[in-house]
């Protein structure tokens, strides 16, 4: 029996996100959410499926991984925007009949073997549906799907705390709580609810309270002295929050970032900075994404209304009475930019300006409120080729073709807004 975590129809929902990422490498909580499928079947063989423009570059990243392969003569297929829950194979069991699992519309997952599986090993560049698993037959199961960015953010303060539950009894059980080096200058409260990693500093004056969740720092992780951490929090490998940064519930940061000003309810993935003055609320970045100083977001509409934003050429009303940017791969604010709510930056934009600029930016926007056009795609790639270098990385000949890839599916976006290409 193999597992094949697989993207199927409505991974557009995410963008800008998923541009250059396959759907299940969106973090929540403190782990991707292919990272809770997999943890869930524990010594499971697995595979990913992704996108066929996606193909190179997850293999770089996932050696010895099968992509677009199927190996087995019988699969478990779960949906990479599954959330899982931390009894996910007692709803889903690995063994039994082949059987499509639904959550009302949308798969959830599908075990498939003999012909049929053979039929989907020949179709596994493609996009998976309800069709792909016809004649299987069906069981409803009460399993949360994805469906849009802000699901992640409304979802993640649980997320945190689930996560922190499975690393505290499954890898770090029985082990101290604090392992890092703590200053006795800094105040820790709720210290049972407080996991610090060998490597991570703590400097004095430094307030972590975990009374109303838990606060997760990683291994190797840096926090500056008069630092504010209220949990649920999450702060990755190597990450510096700097002085005076206040870090409300529910935020998630990931792996080498840097951090400051006031953060709430918020998600950034790896290798991206908001070390300055400025707020950001109920946002997700995508990662080596840098914040400005003094940028900030407005999460809540002076109506108190539910915030609407523009996706995949529609506009949707989010639910949410909080919402504030959501940033793709790559992007940038100038100093003193300002976002509405619910504004959407795409791929490699660079922002700025006085005013609040357009609540949706396309990919390879460069611009602000007065005026925006298209970020050339040569000026694009030597950026991100020098900021990646900065944290001693490489951008990958794959990944600079990924880059024009994004460009070219991005294209329609502009020129419907009179971009010039």
């Amino acid at each position: 029996m193999q597992l094949c975590i697989f993207e199927g129809i409505n991974y557009d929902r995410l963008e800008p996100l998923i541009f250059s990422r396959p759907t299940y490498q969106l973090i929540c909580g403190i782990n991707s959410l292919r990272a809770k499928i997999v943890r869930s079947y524990p010594g499971i063989k697995y595979s990913l499926h992704c996108r066929t423009y996606l193909d190179a570059v997850v293999r770089i990243h996932n050696p010895g991984i099968p992509i677009n392969r199927i190996e087995d003569d019988s699969c478990l297929f779960i949906n990479g925007r599954v959330l899982a829950p931390l009894n996910m194979a007692e709803i889903i069991p690995l063994e039994g009949e082949d059987r499509l699992y639904l959550n009302g519309d949308t798969i959830v997952a599908a075990r498939v073997s003999g012909k049929k599986l053979d039929e989907l090993k020949t179709r596994m560049h493609d996009l998976l549906s309800e069709s792909n698993f016809d004649g299987l037959a069906v069981e409803k199961v009460d399993i949360k799907t994805i469906d849009y960015i802000w699901d992640l953010v409304n979802h993640n303060g649980a997320e945190i705390l689930k996560d922190y539950q499975y690393l505290k009894e499954n890898v770090h059980a029985g082990e101290e709580n604090i392992k890092g080096n703590v200053s006795p200058g800094a105040h820790i409260i709720g210290k049972e609810n407080v996991y610090i990693e060998e490597g991570a500093v703590v400097k004095p004056g430094a307030v972590i309270d975990a009374t109303k969740g838990p606060v997760y720092i990683d291994r190797d992780a840096f926090i500056y002295s008069n630092a504010v951490i209220e949990g649920a929090v999450y702060i990755g490998e190597r990450t510096h929050v700097k002085s005076t940064a206040v870090l409300y519930q529910n935020v998630s940061i990931g792996k080498v970032c840097k951090v400051g000003g006031e953060i709430e309810g918020s998600i950034m993935l790896p290798y991206s900075n908001k070390q300055h003055a400025g707020f950001l609320g109920h946002a997700y970045l995508g990662s080596w994404v840098n914040i400005g100083a003094d940028t900030n977001c407005s999460d809540l509409k002076n109506n108190y209304g539910s915030v609407k934003v523009y996706i995949n050429g529609e506009v949707i009303d989010s639910g949410s009475q909080f919402l504030g940017v959501i940033i793709g791969d790559h992007s940038k604010t100038a100093i003193n930019t300002m976002f509405n709510t619910g504004t959407i930056v795409g791929f490699s934009c660079n922002i700025f300006g006085a005013a609040f600029p357009q609540k949706y930016l396309p990919s390879f926007s460069w611009g602000g409120s007065e005026a925006v056009t298209t970020y050339d795609i040569e000026r694009s790639i030597e950026t991100a080729t020098r900021v990646v270098a900065r944290r001693e990385k490489t951008l990958f000949d794959v990944e600079e073709k990924l880059f024009r890839k994004i460009f070219d599916l991005t294209k329609k976006e502009r020129r419907k807004r009179g971009y010039p290409y």
